[in-house]
């Protein structure tokens, strides 16, 4: 699904006028000089350093910030939205082509409220949205760190974006529609894990920003909270991360997602795609401690709203995606769709299977499925891609066989639907 149209500018630019009082004398305060002064002396202390690169690791910087086979953190990675391209910016500390002149009211500014050193809005593929939850403290341990990296002169690459996208003013409507700046306040209610979890995952984890479907313009509503959503550019579905009836996590304990998180690997599924990436650069880094909050967290979730009943139809294909599902994957995966524990995830009941799109089955299957090596997983097996092996109607029928057998009771895929996905990059 497309989440733009191209006449929503029109409005969105109208609203500019309307709506731009709204962020006079909304930012955040700049700290005192004697803030300033504390906040200078503390970025050379080698523990706040230690702890900056923990942060940024767990906020997945470098995923970003990093060209293919570039400089650590020295930007040129071209990010893709469906408005156009915009590059990430080099945040190591070189004078003229990075965060060298910044001070850490810049970097604040920049987490909180989304604005650049010169005052400039930034455009929210960089997920303020998220970040603004970010505690001081912890910003300035980000701050410390990245000003402690060796400087690399890169310069920006230019922004992809086309009229009206490149008009930055027009972001004052977004803003004011979709973003709100204020830092995480705990519940009270809740016990500390539970908060240090909802701190992780609604801040620096910016797990929002993939798991939860955004509209025409782009934006994301709070009630749709880590409900699942296509991740834009990517065509790969990120699922809804509950645990409760009806969430795309049902059924998961807090172990199942503490070792996907920590090995890329459960006895639920396996980390493909995407989020691969993720437990590779970020989340195997992270303590244990800091994993049980996220899995308490997310247990928290509340149940999703039932579908209403629907005749289930099996596809017509189902037969042939049967021969096919025991030719090239009952090897590994089963005859009953199991897997081998630690080795083969399961197809029975996996929710990267049985996801609303298809687009995630589709994929492993064209491209193969690559876990993240890691500590814990430091040789995981992999499956070959079948894009060259199968027709677009093959992949249909065994995908609609996998999410219409055993347990699964997910709706067929059409050969279009493969087509639409074949050809799209992985990165």
């Amino acid at each position: 699904m497309k989440w733009w149209r191209r006449g929503w500018w029109v409005p969105a630019l109208l609203l500019v006028a309307v709506l731009g009082w709204w962020y006079v004398g909304h930012g955040q305060p700049t700290a005192s000089p004697a803030q300033r002064e504390a906040d200078a002396a503390a970025l050379r202390d080698p523990a706040l350093i230690a702890r900056g690169e923990y942060l940024a690791t767990v906020g997945d910087c470098a995923a970003c910030h990093t060209a293919r086979d570039g400089q650590r953190y020295a930007g040129g990675r071209s990010l893709g939205t469906p408005f156009g391209d915009v590059p990430a910016p080099n945040i190591t500390p070189d004078p003229d082509t990075g965060i060298g002149r910044w001070s850490f009211d810049d970097f604040w500014r920049a987490l909180h409220e989304g604005k650049g050193r010169q005052g400039e809005l930034l455009y929210p593929v960089f997920s303020y949205t998220s970040f603004t939850k970010v505690s001081r403290d912890d910003a300035l341990s980000i701050f410390a760190y990245l000003k402690s990296l060796p400087p690399v002169h890169r310069p920006d690459t230019e922004l992809g974006l086309g009229f009206p996208y490149n008009v930055r003013s027009s972001l004052v409507a977004w803003r004011a529609l979709y973003f709100k700046p204020g830092e995480f306040k705990p519940d009270p209610a809740k016990p500390p894990e539970w908060n240090r979890g909802a701190y992780l995952v609604q801040g620096l984890g910016h797990c929002n920003e993939c798991h939860t479907m955004r509209d025409s313009l782009g934006g994301i509503a709070p009630e749709r909270h880590l409900t699942g959503g296509q991740i834009p550019q990517l065509d790969w579905y990120a699922p809804d991360l509950s645990t409760q009836a009806g969430g795309g996590l049902d059924g998961w304990l807090a172990q199942d997602i503490v070792d996907l998180l920590k090995t890329g690997q459960s006895a639920k599924g396996t980390a493909f795609g995407p989020m691969a990436d993720v437990v590779r650069l970020s989340t195997q880094h992270m303590s244990d401690a800091d994993l049980q909050a996220v899995a308490v967290y997310l247990q928290s979730l509340p149940p999703r709203p039932q579908p209403a009943p629907a005749l289930f139809t099996q596809a017509a294909s189902h037969e042939h995606g049967g021969q096919l599902y025991a030719q090239r994957c009952a090897d590994c995966h089963g005859k009953d769709g199991r897997g081998v524990a630690g080795v083969y995830p399961p197809l029975d009941g996996n929710t990267s299977v049985t996801e609303p799109t298809g687009i995630n089955a589709i994929r492993s299957v064209l491209l193969g499925g690559f876990a993240p090596v890691t500590a814990g997983n430091p040789q995981p097996y992999s499956m070959p891609p079948f894009a060259q092996q199968l027709s677009d109607a093959d992949v249909a029928a065994v995908v609609g066989y996998i999410r219409q057998s055993w347990s699964n009771k997910a709706a067929a895929v059409q050969p279009a639907d493969v087509g639409n996905y074949r050809n799209t990059p992985v990165d």
